[in-house]
């Protein structure tokens, strides 16, 4: 994981089924425990903006009603929905499994930091063909010019079998 050039250390859970996002929350020794109810998409959202707002001193103890999210992937949800496809394919054990999808689709991605970062203003989650950064930048300076926004937590999520791409900033007027 790399934050402004720089490679941050992450420490390996012992625990072999330990999946790594988890690894680096604990290494970020983050405390807020509807993390571990998150997919995986979700987590990686909620790592990188983590990181990004403690960067910029975004101040967790007050509301920011002129900062937006907007974040961006190819995928939306599909490594979720392809998990509960497989508890629904094999007939004899078939059991179409709620829990695959308690923290699932885009949204809550940007859900979650506004919630854990108190921001309140525009919140949105783009899908998109492939990263493609004149169409991003493009979204982003549309969103600068709402003379309610001040600030934009904005970046790529994407998590799809296994394959983690984040990449997370904060763009200001």
């Amino acid at each position: 994981m790399v934050l402004n050039g720089k490679i941050l250390p992450i420490t390996r859970s012992s625990e072999g089924k330990s999946c790594w996002l988890d690894d680096i929350y604990r290494s970020l020794d983050i405390q807020y425990p509807k993390f571990f109810k998150m997919d995986n998409l979700c987590k990686a959202g909620f790592l990188a903006a983590e990181l990004v707002c403690n960067d910029v001193l975004l101040d967790r103890n007050i509301y920011h009603k002129d900062v937006a999210i907007a974040c961006f992937n190819r995928s939306s949800s599909l490594d979720d929905d392809t998990l509960y496809q497989q508890t629904i394919n094999d007939k004899d054990n078939y059991y179409p499994s709620p829990l695959v999808f308690v923290y699932t689709l885009a949204n809550i991605v940007t859900g979650e930091i506004a919630i854990r970062n108190k921001i309140m203003g525009e919140s949105s989650f783009y899908i998109l063909e492939k990263f493609d950064l004149a169409q991003v930048g493009n979204t982003i300076v549309d969103i600068l010019e709402d003379e309610e926004v001040n600030g934009l937590l904005c970046g790529w999520v994407e998590y799809y079998d296994n394959h983690c791409d984040v990449l997370m900033m904060y763009a200001k007027k």
